[in-house]
């Protein structure tokens, strides 16, 4: 842990979009890095990235910020994947999982070559799916390829109940666990406010505790990218600090609990697929997931999303 207070810190950024220069701002702000390094397919955009978060220096602790390729992923201690397609009208998902398939078997390579012994962090979607394929393509232990998972869908599952609880956010204690799209699971069973259950909670406090108003916040969780993207075209904010947060468990070795995406094996009989649990991470990434013991419906639902998972990176080819 005392390895921060040298602050050699290095992070390499694959992808100069709304969600790469985001995290990259909120990088900045934390003073988390010594070095920042943007590296996306239209350098030109990459540079003129580095030279705006360069211009915040002043108001900041000194970090250096350049643009450059893939060599300067060297010595990085952690590798964040932003980079690929989004998904366009007409588009089905395998469609998108092939298109960001072919990008990763470009970028991955040379990742690895430039930076064998660092962390990935990859944040495309699907994101579960393409974390497997990374793995698979950089054929590193799977401990240090990491996906963010449902830490984003998880923070809003947080913040939506702690609205109907009327409490801080940080006060509830819940998970969305398996697939970080439509067939994420909340984790009911475990959700509790200051070791409380979430139903003794709300009885204790004359709330609402009815399954409309559950499935309400669940549907509101799992439909939020919809509504935003509807609103805005796109989501970035909550995401990049999302992979701030991951990005501090690891540099400060926190052995911190969260719900990122990582090889599940021997989980309920499921094996061989990327998909979130609660995990404790490290300094050297996924240092173990918790055994929960779930709801038999909570199980249904996590082997259901792994199935869909599975089917998807079958369907792709990634082997």
């Amino acid at each position: 842990m005392s390895e921060l207070a040298n602050n050699t810190h290095k992070i390499a950024i694959i992808g100069a979009g709304n969600v790469g220069t985001t995290y990259a701002y909120a990088l900045l702000q934390s003073g988390l890095a010594s070095e920042i390094v943007l590296i996306d397919a239209n350098p030109v955009k990459a540079e003129g990235e580095a030279m705006d978060l360069n211009h915040a220096m002043p108001f900041v602790k000194p970090t250096k910020i350049t643009a450059g390729n893939y060599s300067d992923t060297e010595s990085a201690d952690i590798v964040v994947v932003t980079a690929g397609a989004s998904q366009k009208p007409g588009e089905t998902r395998l469609d998108l999982v092939t298109k960001n398939y072919k990008i990763f078997q470009e970028i991955i390579p040379q990742i690895v070559e430039n930076n064998p012994n660092g962390l990935l962090l990859i944040a495309t979607n699907p994101v579960d799916v393409l974390a497997y394929a990374a793995w698979k393509i950089s054929k590193l232990p799977a401990s240090r390829i990491i996906g963010s998972g449902t830490i984003l869908d998880t923070a809003r599952f947080r913040y939506l109940l702690s609205q109907h609880a009327e409490v801080d956010p940080r006060s509830v204690h819940a998970f969305i666990a398996g697939e970080h799209g439509d067939s994420e699971v909340p984790l009911w069973s475990l959700a509790n406010i200051a070791g409380m259950k979430l139903q003794d909670y709300c009885k204790q406090n004359c709330l609402e505790f009815e399954p409309k108003v559950w499935e309400n916040i669940y549907h509101q969780t799992r439909d939020a990218a919809y509504e935003i993207i509807q609103r805005k075209g796109a989501t970035f904010y909550a995401v990049a600090n999302g992979l701030l947060r991951i990005t501090e468990a690891i540099l400060r070795d926190q052995n911190t609990v969260l719900s990122i995406s990582s090889l599940i094996e021997d989980f309920y009989e499921i094996n061989d697929v990327y998909l979130s649990l609660p995990t404790v991470l490290g300094r050297k990434g996924v240092e173990r997931r918790l055994k929960l013991q779930l709801a038999e419906e909570e199980i249904a639902g996590i082997k259901a999303s792994a199935e869909i998972l599975k089917k998807t990176i079958s369907e792709a080819g990634i082997k």
